[in-house]
């Protein structure tokens, strides 16, 4: 069974953007997180990009060859060995003049390696902004499913990219959060409006219409356990009080005060003795009075036995 996060990535994986810039911005930002960047001498720079899933890998290499249809690109399938260990899909740009001139022309290799002005040319536009955190997710997003808490995160190696990435998600209304966990910088959301949004943006549709169905049936459970939990205890409150008015009541019956009680005092007693599981309101409609007014002969009763027998 596929995880929420893969069905996310697999549903944006099947859109290209129309425009060139969104396209290169997406781009730049799956090679910058997923892809390494080689060099064979005389023969300049290569690329590998590897992803766990296939459709961000093919969606890569439709890209690489919408920017540059003669980058002698392919795509591979490397297996794993280890048992229950997912295969790693491979997009590779072998080494070559065609190459080194693709990778340069979208900023992304240089002789001065990664240099944040590069990235922030290719993000100047609001749209160029939602495609390059989308590509972003596309290599290096998660998302819990919308049946458990709400988190949605980043993985990254570099801080300097990390307080990149959550710089530019505050410029899309986004406030995440950044911290380390062991050798990674962890950019993350945890509101379910602040998610929703986020899917929105980066066009998951169908991705979001799951999540807010699914959220919603989880609010609604949720006020349904709060009103079967206070009326729980609205019970449980009921049985205890109901509980020290009948050992009052026997108490008084033993020690002969209760033959001092006023005669309505008496009845109402009687009334509960008689009917130890009955509520307030069912008691008072037995006595033809209101609710409030049994609880004051209670109140009363209990008074006379605290300050009679208490001690």
């Amino acid at each position: 069974m596929s995880s929420f996060a893969s069905d996310v990535k697999n549903e944006i994986s099947r859109k290209i953007y129309g425009e060139k810039c969104c396209r290169r911005a997406e781009l730049l930002a799956l090679l910058r997180l997923g892809g390494r960047v080689y060099m064979e001498e005389s023969k300049g720079f290569g690329l590998i990009f590897s992803s766990n899933n296939g459709a961000v890998a093919i969606k890569t290499l439709a890209l690489i060859r919408r920017e540059n249809p003669k980058a002698p690109v392919k795509i591979a399938v490397s297996k794993s060995r280890k048992l229950k260990k997912r295969s790693s899909f491979i997009v590779k740009i072998t080494p070559s003049d065609e190459t080194t001139k693709f990778l340069q022309d979208i900023g992304f290799a240089s002789e001065d390696g990664f240099i944040m002005e590069k990235e922030n040319q290719a993000v100047k536009k609001a749209c160029c902004q939602a495609a390059y955190i989308r590509g972003a997710f596309l290599a290096a997003g998660s998302l819990n499913r919308p049946e458990a808490e709400y988190h949605l995160e980043f993985s990254l190696v570099s801080r300097a990219f990390a307080k990149f990435l959550q710089e530019l998600m505050k410029k899309r209304g986004f406030y995440p959060k950044l911290t380390d966990r062991k050798e990674e910088y962890v950019v993350y959301l945890k509101e379910g409006d602040a998610v929703a949004d986020f899917l929105w943006m980066i066009e998951a549709s169908a991705s979001v219409e799951k999540f807010e169905s699914t959220r919603n049936i989880k609010e609604i459970r949720g006020q349904v356990n709060r009103i079967v939990n206070c009326e729980t205890a609205n019970l449980q409150r009921a049985v205890d009080a109901a509980g020290r008015q009948i050992d009052a009541i026997r108490a008084l019956k033993q020690s002969g005060a209760f033959e001092n009680l006023k005669k309505d005092l008496q009845e109402t007693a009687i009334k509960r003795l008689e009917n130890p599981e009955a509520t307030a309101s069912e008691l008072a409609e037995m006595l033809f009075i209101s609710k409030p007014a049994f609880m004051h002969r209670m109140k009363k009763i209990l008074s006379l036995y605290e300050n009679t027998l208490g001690d």
